[in-house]
């Protein structure tokens, strides 16, 4: 559809997460605070996240989650090299706690960047496979951070180019707070 829009993140260690995506004059949010994950939209409105597309929203909000990769799965099995695009990654299987299909993390084999993770994407309708692919890697206060993000998946894909990118902002633990009905 050629679609533009904004995309916010805030995160706040440990286990906060609010994004915020506004496209078309419409806006989708989905947070986590901790204990409480929830979604916004304007097709399903205002609602708890439950079960898989809970577990999923936990594991996404660890702030430290690329440290805690044993805790997030805590089966890993190395499945070898596999090209991603034209470079050569290696592939970890990884079976979350909860069970299910495992996800698939690919690290580029020169950095040890993450480049790619395909991995399953709960939602009320079901179940479906969704990958993301990471690129153009920019210093940010001495951590490589990805800039762009290409994402696929439930018939869709979409391109995140990320302008700005800022660490040690202040953030109220209400910010990421279910929204009270109205």
């Amino acid at each position: 559809m050629n679609l533009s829009g904004t995309v916010v993140i805030h995160e706040k260690a440990p286990d906060k997460i609010l994004t915020i995506i506004i496209i078309a004059g419409s806006a989708f949010r989905q947070g986590f605070d901790g204990t409480i994950g929830w979604a916004q939209d304007p097709q399903d409105g205002l609602r708890e996240q439950t079960g898989a597309e809970l577990a999923e929203a936990r594991r996404q909000s660890d702030f430290y989650g690329p440290f805690d990769l044993h805790q997030h799965y805590p089966k890993l099995v190395s499945l070898g090299v596999e090209k991603v695009d034209d470079r050569d990654a290696y592939v970890l299987e990884a079976t979350p706690p909860e069970g299910g299909e495992p996800d698939k993390l690919y690290f580029d084999a020169i950095s040890g960047l993450p480049v790619q993770l395909i991995s399953q994407h709960h939602t009320p309708e079901g179940v479906s496979e969704f990958r993301e692919q990471f690129s153009d890697y920019r210093l940010v206060d001495g951590v490589k951070l990805p800039f762009t993000i290409f994402q696929e998946g439930s018939g869709s894909s979409f391109t995140v180019r990320i302008n700005e990118m800022r660490h040690n902002i202040e953030f109220e633990d209400s910010e990421f707070a279910k929204p009270a009905v109205q």
